[in-house]
């Protein structure tokens, strides 16, 4: 067992560090290694917290993926997250309230469609064609399923009622593409342009073995995320170019029927990085009118596909955003200059409040030491609050914590 000894207690959630530890000011990533595992972020005055000890990278999940499962009786919420050491890449939960880490597979050379079930309290993952399921609390490893060679698939979603495992299929050519040109840059625009069919699909949680295939198109589907409460949605996107795409789509499991949520409407307009409301009731997006020149994040009504708009400006614009449990509050990664917004001063984690037409926002964490190659991925911590989020600015990926309310100090 893995035990992080220098975690404080966030808020409720988790964070208390030895009483003798003192909290001072630092310049975010000034240092490498930090000299402690808290400090207040010295541009913004938010505690910040490593959550992962430094002995090998560690990485939270993708921004729309919950790595969190609640509390048994008295023990702490739980966050499971990927540890890379020599011996290779495999799942650990961490313990927000005892601080203890623990190992919850052996180490794969290749692993990942990491999905936490909270009811089941599994943890899905892939490694090759097999599908397996990790029980949080026992560590009780079960066999899920085994993709056929004609069908080599990979899981991304599980939907609200826990039944059914989601993902897309593609075909050999173009895995064959992936293969010729691994980099994104050059790969991305190959795949859009050859219009290769995806399959869209689904298989069972229990490990049974029923694979349903849903929707194929000779489009490049992905981005597959099922709603967090309708069992029977899912949502996907039309991949490539964003100012080439209407990008946002659901298909009902059961009916077959497929939707499109934002129409564009001008020319190099954007919509993308998709995401359910915690409700279920709404997909929020980043969304430019046109790509690069306005920034906002959009939210479509499932029910009757009204659209509210809030306002960014290009140094707020962010990677990926996120909504809070409330949808009240939303956050952002940043970005980097060569990213789209171009800004030279979009290195921030953000919280964002809904004010009229736009949003308000505060400086959380100073990411300039950070290298944006390695995604941040925002989430708001069970309790709210805190964001957690992945960061190499000390060397190497690490998970990190940085609290909402502006520290005292």
């Amino acid at each position: 067992m893995k035990t992080n000894r220098y975690l404080p207690v966030l808020g409720g959630l988790l964070l208390s560090v030895g009483s003798n530890a003192q909290t001072t000011r630092l310049a975010t990533g000034a240092q490498k290694p930090m000299p402690a595992a808290e400090w207040i972020d010295a541009d913004t005055g938010h505690k910040i917290v490593r959550l992962t000890a430094l002995d090998g990278a560690n990485e939270s999940f993708y921004f729309h993926n919950n790595p969190f499962v609640k509390s048994l009786g008295t023990a702490g919420d739980k966050m499971v997250y990927y540890h890379t050491s020599p011996a290779g890449k495999q799942l650990y939960v961490l313990n927000l309230k005892t601080h203890q880490a623990e190992a919850l597979t052996r180490p794969f050379a290749k692993v990942h469609g990491e999905i936490v079930g909270r009811k089941r309290r599994e943890v899905f993952y892939q490694t090759g064609d097999t599908v397996y399921a990790t029980h949080l609390d026992s560590k009780k490893t079960r066999l899920v399923y085994v993709f056929p060679a004609d069908f080599k698939a990979d899981i991304t979603t599980l939907n609200a009622d826990e039944s059914q495992l989601g993902g897309a299929w593609g075909s050999d050519a173009e895995k064959e593409i992936y293969r010729q040109y691994p980099a994104k840059h050059d790969f991305f625009t190959r795949i859009y342009e050859a219009k290769l069919p995806r399959t869209l699909f689904t298989v069972s949680a229990d490990g049974k073995g029923h694979l349903t295939k849903l929707f194929t198109d000779k489009a490049w589907l992905n981005h597959v995320q099922f709603s967090p409460t309708e069992p029977n949605l899912l949502l996907f996107c039309h991949e490539g170019p964003w100012e080439k795409v209407d990008r946002i789509w659901t298909i009902n499991t059961k009916t077959k029927a497929v939707q499109l949520i934002h129409k564009r409407t001008l020319d190099r307009e954007i919509a993308g990085h998709e995401w359910f409301g915690a409700d279920g009731k709404t997909i929020w997006f980043d969304h430019q009118k046109p790509r690069g020149v306005t920034f906002a994040v959009t939210g479509a009504d499932l029910r009757t596909g009204r659209e509210k708009t809030y306002a960014l400006t290009r140094d707020e614009w962010s990677v990926h955003y996120t909504s809070a449990a409330d949808e009240k509050t939303f956050a952002g990664d940043g970005g980097y200059p060569t990213s789209v917004a171009k800004s030279a001063e979009g290195h921030w984690i953000y919280l964002f409040t809904p004010e009229g037409d736009h949003f308000r926002s505060e400086k959380l964490a100073n990411l300039k030491m950070h290298d944006y190659k390695l995604e941040p991925n925002v989430h708001f911590s069970p309790d709210g609050k805190w964001l957690i989020f992945r960061a190499n600015f000390e060397g190497q990926a690490q998970v990190y914590a940085v609290e909402i309310a502006k520290s005292a100090i």
